[in-house]
């Protein structure tokens, strides 16, 4: 059985707190979502701005493998024709393959948002949907607020549903707009709507406010639902929207839906951290499918019980959503842990090399010291490198100076001079930076950048700072840990120190570090 995937990142992932999409952004992701195989791509609405204007008119540019770009806006407005209305007219300038247009399938919003009469709502829905599908247009009908207002009137939620039939409506999408319906809730209506309907494709659109976004499409589809609405990373406006993360993998690995091609769903965890890295957001570890942690294993046992057979603490293989498996080092993992991570990276070293008492007594001394590699693998992978055969020197540093200044009128200025010594070369740069840290970060890639071109694709992702002992006061030692990433992977590393700038240096080196034995020099 077929799903059809409507990735709604661009628009309704568009309206979350803190996301603002350039034009070239959105076409970026359009590539992206369109190579992961989604069915549509709902890019806007042409009507709100002019930088939706000038996204559509790009986006005709754009030869897709087989994504449908679908504008969206409202149903026309109430005591004009569809034909009269601009709205409808941006929506139909757009040029897309297909249009989604939403109306109110609730009486309350019917009365007390649009201020008009059940009939006229009714005659909106049925017009414009006319309107678009006599276009050519494929058209979906949101139906908004489709649950709450079948739970206040059943027969006029129907009713709304059956105008956008009449008019042309390929696909009937019911709205969980507020994210307050439970999943049994959505599988039983949805199950009604379906048998109401059965020539139409019906659609589900969770929002996430009861965080049961996931679990209400996937019972939405149980019920019939043959569309499925969401986020790729599910953030949205509120709590979120669906994510599709999730949703995908669980309906084609587990339940059977065809959802997309295997070789795509083996791209789902890049894509996703190529979406994250253009609107600016780090995945969340925990993300299930496509987080750092999805499959990484700490307690000694469990990581003993996944090596025996991957099955007894992993609901799939990761490789089936492009993530990996991952041991964490800590003193809860034990030197058969350990023993896996070495043959990552070196296949032929055996148990009983010294070299991997070495690590383990390297790593009991680290962690003593107040390191931890649990979330910092990266550094650990540099700390078995030493052990194994000493890595390439690819910059010395001579000295670093940071200055913080705090003038009376309270404006502040960062910043950090470095001097490295580069392939046999001094160098010595200067940045300005909103802190220290961040000087000290951007003096550092300015400096090196022209040596490693491929050290302009890197970012910094992440900064937490721990204190390891809040007795000492402000002499305490602390933890860094830096995220770094680019548009394909990211990886962490740590540094220790009473020095915080000390600290953050030794996390950073290793980060730029870790980028250029991964490329080989950049």
């Amino acid at each position: 059985m077929n799903i059809s995937i409507f990735d709604s990142t661009l628009r309704d992932g568009a309206q979350a707190e803190g996301i603002s999409f350039s034009v070239n952004d959105k076409l970026e992701i359009v590539r992206a979502l369109d190579g992961l195989g989604v069915h549509y791509i709902e890019a806007g609405n042409p009507a709100s701005n002019p930088k939706e204007l000038e996204f559509f008119r790009r986006a005709e540019e754009l030869t897709l493998g087989g994504a449908k770009l679908c504008a969206f806006g409202s149903t026309r407005r109430k005591g004009i024709a569809a034909q009269q209305d601009a709205n409808c007219a941006a929506l139909l300038e757009a040029n897309t393959a297909a249009v989604s247009v939403f109306g109110k399938s609730s009486l309350l919003h019917v009365a007390e948002i649009l201020k008009t009469t059940p009939e006229e709502n009714l005659a909106m829905i049925e017009d414009s949907c006319r309107f678009f599908a006599g276009h050519g247009r494929e058209t979906v009908f949101d139906a908004e607020h489709f649950f709450d207002g079948y739970a206040l009137d059943p027969a006029y939620a129907l009713a709304s549903l059956e105008a956008a039939a009449r008019g042309g409506a390929e696909v009937l999408c019911l709205c969980d707009t507020n994210g307050g319906t439970f999943p049994w809730t959505v599988e039983e209506v949805t199950r009604t709507v379906c048998g109401r309907f059965p020539g139409l494709c019906v659609g589900i659109h969770a929002h996430n406010d009861s965080d049961t976004a996931t679990a209400a499409s996937l019972a939405a589809v149980r019920a019939g639902a043959r569309q499925v609405q969401g986020t790729l990373l599910g953030f949205g406006e509120r709590a979120g929207n669906a994510s599709l993360c999730g949703i995908i993998p669980n309906l084609q690995l587990k339940l059977g839906y065809a959802c997309l091609a295997p070789e795509q769903m083996e791209q789902l965890t890049s894509v996703a951290l190529h979406v994250a890295s253009i609107a600016n957001v780090t995945v969340r570890r925990n993300t299930p499918f496509v987080g750092e942690s999805a499959f990484a294993h700490k307690a000694g046992m469990h990581a003993d019980g996944v090596l025996k057979n991957s099955a007894s603490f992993e609901q799939i293989d990761p490789a089936a959503v492009g993530n990996r498996r991952r041991f964490l080092v800590s003193e809860f993992a034990g030197k058969a842990a350990v023993l896996r991570r070495v043959q990552k990276l070196y296949p032929a070293v055996g148990a009983q090399s010294p070299a991997v008492a070495q690590i383990v007594a390297a790593l009991k001394e680290k962690e003593f010291q107040g390191y931890s590699y649990e979330g910092a693998d990266a550094s650990f992978d540099l700390l078995i490198r030493k052990a194994i055969e000493e890595p390439p020197s690819y910059f010395d540093l001579v000295s670093y100076k940071v200055l913080d200044e705090l003038s009376r009128d309270n404006e502040r200025n960062a910043t950090a001079t470095l001097k490295l010594c580069v392939r046999d070369e001094m160098k010595i740069t200067a940045a300005e930076g909103e802190g220290p840290v961040h000087a000290l970060d951007v003096a550092l890639r300015k400096a090196l950048t022209d040596f490693y071109p491929v050290l302009r694709t890197v970012r910094l992702l992440d900064y937490k700072v721990r204190i390891m002992e809040s007795t000492a006061g402000t002499g305490t030692k602390v933890r860094v840990l830096i995220t770094s990433g680019d548009s394909e992977t990211q990886w962490t590393t740590v540094g220790v120190s009473t020095d915080i700038i000390e600290a953050t240096w030794e996390a950073l080196v290793d980060a730029i570090v870790y980028k250029l034995l991964e490329n080989e020099g950049g």
